[in-house]
C-alpha cells in the first residue's frame, strides 16, 4: 500500500516531487509508525465490517482500529468478538489489499484468545490497541501480546493509549509517566506508537472542546500533551511516535467564531468550493489542530470519520521547502555543524540544532511524499476528493 494510492498515477505525477513509498505489514516498524497517518476507528459490531474495511482502503485509509472497547456497549462484547472473527475470515477470503488492522481490546486475556480464534485470517492483524495504559495495567497487556506473538509465530505490535486520570492529575503525572516510560522501553520492539486519549482527559474534568477550538486551546489537555512528548517523544533514540488526538466533529455546528481558513490559498479552480465544504463540516478546526499536532511533536491522528482522513494525509505531505531545508542540513559535508541560509533564502538553517527535525522530515517524506514546488495542501486535498 501507499499513501495517495487512490489517486490516478498521472495525477500523482503532477503533485509530487518525490512520490510516497510503498509499504506493508512486514515493513520495518520505524516506517510503519511514521506511515500510520489517519488511523480510522470503527466499532467491531458493524455487520458489514469487512466491506467497510475494503471500501476505506480504496479511499486512502492505510490504518484502522476495530474497537471492542469504549465504542460498543458492555453487553455487546461477546457478539462483537464473534463478529470480528467472522469479518476477518471474510477479508481473508476476499484476498483484497486491506489497511493495517489493529484491534482495541478491553482485557489482556482477549489478546491470545482472539489470535487463536482468528486462525489463518490472523495474518491480516497487525496488532492491538491497549486502553488506559499505565505501568500497572500495561504490563499484563504486553505480556499477553508477547505470548500471542510467540504462539502464532507472527509479528504483533502494541499501540498503548495514554488516557488514564492518573496521567492527567498533576500530583500523579510524573510518577505515572515514569512508569509508562519504563514499561514501553522494556517492550520497545513491540510498541509501534503511543496514542493520546484526549476525550478521556476532558471527561475527567467534565470538559468538551467545541469545533471552534483545538485540543491545544484546552489548557489542561495541552499541558499533559506537552509532558507526554517531553518524556516519551524525545529525538535522542529513547522516544516513540506519538499520534494526535481525535477530532470529534463531522457535521455542521452553530459557530461562535469566524472560520479559521484563510481565503487566499483557495482562490483557484474548484478550491473555493472546497474551502466552503471544509468550513461547513467543521474541518477548518481539524486542519488547524493537525498543524498544531505536528508543531508539538505528534505524527498521525486518531480519526472517527472518513472525512477526516484526507486532511490528515494532505497536511502530512512534506513541502518542497521543508524537503530542501532537510536535505541541506543533512548533507555529509555539514557534519561539523555551522549555519547556512536556506535555499528559499527566507530562513536560517543551523545544522546541529535542526538535525533531528531534518531526520524526522525525511522519514515523513519517505512515507507521505514531497509536494512539487508549486503544490500545497489545497491541491492535495482537491486531488484526493471523490470524483
Amino acid at each position: 500500500m501507499r499513501h495517495f494510492g487512490q489517486i490516478p498515477p498521472a495525477a500523482q505525477a503532477g503533485l509530487f516531487h518525490q512520490e510516497p513509498c510503498d509499504f506493508g505489514a512486514d515493513s520495518p516498524a520505524r516506517t510503519l509508525a511514521a506511515a500510520l497517518g489517519a488511523t480510522l476507528y470503527s466499532p467491531a459490531t458493524r455487520p458489514k465490517l469487512a466491506d467497510d474495511v475494503i471500501k476505506q482502503a480504496g479511499r486512502g485509509v492505510v490504518s484502522m482500529v476495530l474497537c471492542l472497547e469504549d465504542s460498543i456497549d458492555d453487553a455487546d462484547v461477546e457478539d462483537a468478538e464473534d463478529n470480528l472473527v467472522r469479518q476477518f475470515s471474510q477479508l481473508d477470503a476476499l484476498g483484497s489489499e486491506s489497511p493495517l488492522l489493529f484491534v482495541r481490546v478491553r482485557e489482556p486475556a482477549q489478546i491470545p484468545d482472539l489470535v487463536r480464534r482468528l486462525g489463518p485470517a490472523g495474518r491480516l492483524l497487525s496488532g492491538f490497541v491497549l486502553p488506559k495504559f499505565t505501568e500497572e495495567r500495561g504490563v499484563p497487556f504486553l505480556e499477553a501480546l508477547a505470548a500471542a506473538e510467540t504462539e502464532s509465530g507472527r509479528r504483533l505490535f502494541a499501540m498503548p493509549v495514554l488516557e488514564s486520570p492518573e496521567l492527567l492529575h498533576l500530583e500523579t503525572r510524573t510518577e505515572v509517566l515514569t512508569g509508562i516510560a519504563r514499561t514501553v522501553d522494556k517492550y520497545r520492539e513491540r510498541v509501534l506508537a503511543l496514542r493520546l486519549g484526549v476525550t478521556d482527559f476532558c471527561s475527567a474534568y467534565g470538559l468538551r472542546r467545541s469545533p471552534d477550538m483545538t485540543a491545544y486551546d484546552v489548557r489542561i489537555v495541552a499541558g499533559v500533551i506537552a509532558d507526554v512528548v517531553n518524556v516519551l517523544g524525545r529525538s535522542d533514540g529513547t522516544g516513540f511516535t506519538i499520534t494526535g488526538p481525535v477530532w470529534e466533529y463531522f457535521r455542521l455546528q452553530e459557530r461562535m467564531f469566524k472560520p479559521q481558513l484563510r481565503r487566499s490559498p483557495f482562490l483557484e479552480g474548484r478550491a473555493e468550493e472546497l474551502r466552503t465544504a471544509l468550513i461547513e463540516h467543521d474541518l477548518d478546526g481539524l486542519l488547524r489542530e493537525i498543524e498544531l499536532d505536528r508543531a508539538n511533536g505528534l505524527l498521525g491522528k486518531t480519526c472517527i470519520h472518513p472525512s477526516h482522513v484526507l486532511p490528515v494525509h494532505a497536511l502530512s505531505v512534506v513541502s518542497h521547502e521543508e524537503f530542501s531545508d532537510a536535505q541541506d542540513i543533512l548533507r555529509p559535508e555539514r557534519g561539523g555543524g555551522g549555519v547556512l541560509r536556506s535555499a528559499y533564502t527566507n530562513k536560517m538553517n543551523e545544522v546541529k540544532p535542526h538535525r533531528a527535525w531534518a531526520e524526522r522530515t525525511l522519514l515523513r517524506a519517505e512515507v507521505f511524499g514531497v509536494a512539487k514546488e508549486d503544490v500545497g495542501f489545497v491541491e492535495l486535498l482537491a486531488a484526493g476528493l471523490p470524483r
